[in-house]
């Protein structure tokens, strides 16, 4: 297994473990008791607002043109009632953003775009166990409207905040409209899920090598990301431990899956169906975030069928090992079992015993007895068996 590990690190580049989006900072102000994390009008790309409440913001684009973007993390459902009033936002997807809990979807209300997207954040560990949490979940839920686009975050992680002021850093783009700042955020949630496919491709490869070489070894030329300890573990507990890992793992992995496969159908429809709320340059974008989503539900699905392959693989190394140790356990209870006979045999206190009166009739029998246990060990360790 050593070849094997020589060629994973020759083949592929040892990777630094990231996180799945770049900014993780909380956006919401502790000592505020509003959910508005940034509200701002944009007109020809540039912000031309601030410190405006979501009601002045509107007011202000219908007065003089422009868009208006306003965020928020985990509005309550009284904190959203005002801003789902103004902007005239159906009730279905009103409770939607509000609740949260709801798989990736794409849904249109009247002149309003609904559009929700599962934020990945991987997890830094030290080792892998099978109690370890590979990922956390968030979302991030997108209101687009001809004049407006209102994001909804839940979850710690997926912060928006870095992303706007890239935007605002390039107002070429940012003309395009609301539907420019959907985009966005599409392509760094796709982002963010290339990021933690590769680092849980890192923890599959890692289990793989363990499970096939039988030690518990990190492959050399692999290193830790930020977090992650590069020290040793040990060995003995692979048959047990491993079942857990991967079992763990595939349940983070199946947590993936739920957030990467609903959103192809949403990125196809934005990336192919003209829609009058998404701007026809914008939408060619969406071609390149609709392909490498495709490509991260390709690498999630080979992850789920890789650890079944696994998975049997080490539930067949148990079994092999079971057998052997039975094995070990049957020939060493035939080999004990020739002196039990024997002493049996002789305490059966009969009168008449084969040389039981001969002054060598004990060191005898214990010279047979010894060479009938030797001649059988030899014959299972020729077999195989001990």
């Amino acid at each position: 297994m050593s070849m094997i590990r020589d060629l994973r690190a020759a083949v592929r580049p040892t990777r630094q473990r990231t996180h799945a989006a770049a900014d993780y900072e909380t956006t919401r102000d502790p000592f505020s008791t509003s959910a508005v994390v940034d509200c701002a009008v944009y007109r020809e790309g540039r912000r031309v607002s601030d410190h405006v409440t979501p009601n002045e913001a509107m007011a202000r684009v219908r007065a003089d043109g422009g868009f208006a973007w306003i965020g928020l993390h985990e509005p309550t459902e009284r904190e959203f009632s005002d801003i789902a009033r103004e902007f005239g936002l159906h009730p279905l997807a009103v409770e939607d953003a509000v609740h949260a809990h709801q798989r990736p979807k794409l849904e249109r209300y009247d002149d309003t775009l609904f559009t929700v997207f599962k934020t990945i954040h991987y997890v830094e560990h030290a080792e892998l166990t099978a109690t370890s949490e590979v990922v956390e979940t968030g979302e991030v839920m997108c209101f687009t409207g001809q004049s407006f686009i209102i994001t909804v975050r839940h979850g710690g992680q997926g912060s928006l905040r870095a992303l706007r002021h890239r935007l605002q850093q390039d107002p070429e783009l940012l003309a395009k409209g609301p539907s420019a700042v959907l985009h966005s955020i599409a392509d760094q949630v796709v982002d963010g899920y290339i990021a933690v496919a590769d680092a849980v491709q890192d923890d599959i490869d890692e289990v793989e090598i363990e499970v096939f070489s039988g030690s518990a070894t990190a492959a050399p030329g692999r290193t830790a990301g930020p977090g992650k300890a590069s020290a040793p573990k040990t060995g003995g507990s692979a048959r047990g431990g491993d079942a857990g890992r991967i079992y763990q793992l595939k349940r983070e992995v199946l947590e993936f899956k739920r957030a990467v496969a609903p959103l192809l159908r949403p990125m196809q429809l934005l990336s192919e169906r003209p829609m009058r709320l998404v701007d026809p340059d914008i939408q060619k974008y969406f071609r390149d975030v609709a392909d490498h989503l495709a490509r991260v539900h390709e690498q999630v699905v080979s992850f789920d069928d890789l650890l079944n392959s696994i998975l049997q693989a080490n539930l067949a190394q148990a079994t092999v090992a079971q057998n052997e140790d039975m094995r070990k356990i049957t020939s060493w209870a035939a080999i004990f079992a020739v002196p039990t006979m024997i002493a049996g045999i002789y305490g059966m206190n009969f009168k008449y015993m084969p040389e039981l009166e001969w002054r060598y009739g004990y060191p005898m029998v214990m010279i047979i007895t010894a060479g009938i246990c030797v001649a059988i060990h030899r014959g299972f360790r020729r077999n195989g068996w001990l």
